[in-house]
C-alpha cells in the first residue's frame, strides 16, 4: 500500500532551516507542515513567521502553513496572508498541549468549545476560499471530547483531520490511545491521518497493521530525534547507513552553522541547540552522557569541542 509522509510542526524546531537540512541529507518526507503562525489579538505577522514562509526559504519543499488560534478574524486574516504567499491551504491547530496555549483556549483547550469551532468554520468557508485543514487531539481532559467535534467537521469541506492520538493534559508522556484512534475512524466522514509516537521502522509498521485505513502518517518528535527515520520507513529497511555519524555530523554542523548566523549572542545559540541535543542525543548510544556533556559546555568553544568529541568517540 502507497502511504505520504508528513513532517507534523514543532514550535522552535522544525522551522524552515531544519525542513531544508533535513531534506538535503536525508530525505523521505514528503509535506512539511510548519510550526503556528499565532497572533495573540493583533494583526500582525511577526518576522519570524514571514521568514519562515516565505516561498524563496522553502524552495523544491511541500510546506503547508499553520494557525493557532480562537478567533475567526484571526484565522481569516492568516488565511489572507498566506494565499497572497501562494499556498492553498491552511491547516488549523486544535492539537497543542502545551498550558500556555490551552490555558488561553487555543490549541487542544479549544477542542470543548463546539460551539467557537463551528462559528470559526463557517467564516473560514464562507469568508475565504483557503482550502482548511485540522490537526487535533483526542481532546484535552478525555479521549471522548474529540466524538463531539467530529459532526461538526462533517459539516464542512475540511481537507483532512491528522489526529495526535493523545490528550492535551498528558503533553507526551504516556501512551497513545490507539482505541480512542479507532472510534474516530469509525465516526468522521473525513480523511484522517495519524500522529504519534512513530519512532521507528517497527513502530510504523505496528500501526500501518492496526489501522489499514490509513496511508497518511505523520511524523513530529521522531524526525527530530532521529533524522534518518522518515528514508528508512520509505525504504523498508531498519539499517542505518554505515556513514549514519558522518551524515549526522553533517547535519549538526549544517544547523548549527545556520543557527549561529540568525542567533544573537552566544547564549541563544548553545540554547538552541541544546534544545535539538534533547532530542539528538537518543540516537547516540550513551544519551544521559551525550546531553550532560553538550549541558556543561557553557562556551561556544567548549561546545564545538564537546559535539566533536561526542562524534568521534560513537564512531
Amino acid at each position: 500500500m502507497s502511504f505520504t509522509l508528513l513532517s507534523s510542526p514543532l514550535q522552535g524546531f522544525t522551522d524552515f532551516r531544519f525542513r531544508n537540512a533535513q531534506n538535503k541529507l536525508f530525505g523521505g518526507i514528503d509535506t512539511f507542515y510548519s510550526p503556528y503562525i499565532r497572533l495573540n489579538g493583533k494583526l500582525v505577522i511577526k518576522a519570524s513567521y514571514e521568514r519562515d514562509l516565505l516561498p524563496e526559504n522553502n524552495a523544491g519543499l511541500e510546506v503547508i502553513p499553520q494557525v493557532i488560534t480562537n478567533d475567526a478574524d484571526e484565522f481569516l486574516f492568516v488565511a489572507k496572508y498566506v494565499r497572497e504567499l501562494g499556498y492553498k491551504e491552511l491547516n488549523w491547530n486544535l492539537g497543542c498541549p502545551y498550558p500556555m496555549v490551552t490555558k488561553s483556549g487555543m490549541g487542544s483547550g479549544l477542542i470543548k468549545n463546539t460551539e467557537q469551532i463551528n462559528h470559526i468554520l463557517d467564516r473560514a468557508h464562507s469568508e475565504t476560499d483557503i482550502i482548511v485543514s485540522m490537526k487535533m487531539r483526542l481532546g484535552y481532559d478525555t479521549t471522548e471530547e474529540i466524538l463531539d467535534v467530529l459532526p461538526i467537521l462533517d459539516t464542512y469541506p475540511i481537507k483532512n483531520i491528522a489526529i495526535h492520538a493523545r490528550i492535551g493534559k498528558q503533553l507526551y508522556k504516556g501512551g497513545v490511545h490507539l482505541d480512542a484512534f479507532q472510534h474516530c475512524i469509525d465516526n468522521t466522514k473525513h480523511k484522517l491521518y495519524y500522529n504519534g509516537d512513530i519512532s521507528s521502522v517497527a513502530k510504523f509498521h505496528e500501526m500501518q497493521e492496526r489501522f489499514s485505513s490509513i496511508d497518511h502518517w505523520m511524523i513530529g518528535r521522531g524526525l527530530i530525534s532521529d533524522p534518518f527515520l522518515p528514508s528508512m520507513i520509505r525504504n523498508n529497511t531498519p539499517e542505518y547507513p554505515k556513514n549514519k555519524m558522518e551524515l549526522f555530523s553533517a547535519f549538526h554542523d549544517t544547523l548549527y552553522a545556520i543557527y549561529s548566523e540568525s542567533l544573537s549572542g552566544q547564549t541563544h545559540i548553545l540554547l538552541k541547540m541544546y534544545h535539538l541535543w534533547e532530542y539528538f542525543s537518543t540516537t547516540f548510544s550513551n544519551p544521559h552522557k551525550v546531553l550532560k556533556q553538550i549541558k556543561k559546555a557553557q562556551s561556544i568553544r567548549n561546545y564545538e569541542a564537546a559535539v566533536a568529541a561526542i562524534f568521534k568517540n560513537e564512531k
